[in-house]
């Protein structure tokens, strides 16, 4: 089968403060279980909520670029480098270049959603650069509609956002009607239906299930009523060691 689909009974599992945020983690660490390991430049993606408010303390990264999207409620934001906290609610992204080395930490409110997406931009590079960090409220995003279909750019032409990491695209779809995505031969996609349910060439999709798409280069949703999906799309070759094919913890 050319498209995987990962339900969440099959993702790795994590939390916080005795269970006051929850995780379950499309690409998650050895130790926490799940069906799907690193690839490309994709290294760790989590979907956090909390369950009542908490606060996940301060913490050092090093060489990642560090996304989160907020998908639902609030949050807020705390790092070395800027040395405040900073509010972010829904739609809004955050980025950390964590470079040669960064501290944050994160409080999540009760309710709310957010994806924490690391990928790798090359250590041999990034290491020697001072960390940098940068808030984008939703409104700078660029929204298009076709029919029954709503896209909105969070990487790619007309956003601000840029990564070191290249090549890659990051898109959400909320789409009443029929969606036909498609990719090059030398990309892979990463899918997380965020809500909804519907048919994926052919195939039965639900809410939380996680989508890589490497073989297949046209993707038909058919929704059933109404569905959420975010994709980003990255390199089938990378020209450089990812830190997960040189660490050998991932295999």
């Amino acid at each position: 089968m050319s498209l995987r689909i990962i339900p969440i009974a099959q993702q790795a599992k994590g939390n916080f403060n005795g269970g006051q945020i929850v995780e379950n983690k499309p690409i998650g660490f050895p130790r926490e279980g799940g069906f799907v390991r690193p690839f490309s430049s994709l290294f760790y993606w989590a979907r956090a909520e909390g369950i009542v408010g908490s606060t996940i303390g301060l913490h050092p990264h090093q060489g990642f670029e560090i996304m989160s999207f907020v998908l639902k409620g609030d949050i807020r934001h705390y790092d070395t480098k800027t040395d405040e906290w900073k509010p972010l609610t829904a739609g809004d992204v955050q980025i950390i270049r964590a470079g040669s080395g960064i501290e944050h930490a994160e409080r999540l409110e009760k309710d709310s959603v957010i994806f924490q997406i690391w990928v790798d931009p090359d250590f041999s590079k990034t290491l020697n650069k001072p960390a940098s960090y940068d808030d984008y409220n939703e409104s700078v995003f660029p929204v298009s509609r076709e029919g029954d279909v709503e896209k909105r750019t969070i990487i790619g032409e007309g956003s601000p956002l840029t990564l070191d990491t290249s090549p890659m695209g990051i898109t959400r779809y909320n789409l009443k009607g029929k969606l036909e995505i498609v990719k090059a031969d030398d990309r892979i996609l990463a899918l997380y239906v965020i809500a909804g349910s519907g048919m994926l060439n052919g195939q039965t999709v639900e809410q939380d299930d996680f989508i890589i798409a490497e073989e297949d280069n046209v993707l038909t949703f058919d929704p059933h009523g109404e569905m959420d999906i975010f994709v980003i799309e990255v390199a089938k070759e990378l020209d450089y060691r990812t830190y997960a094919e040189r660490s050998g913890h991932f295999a």
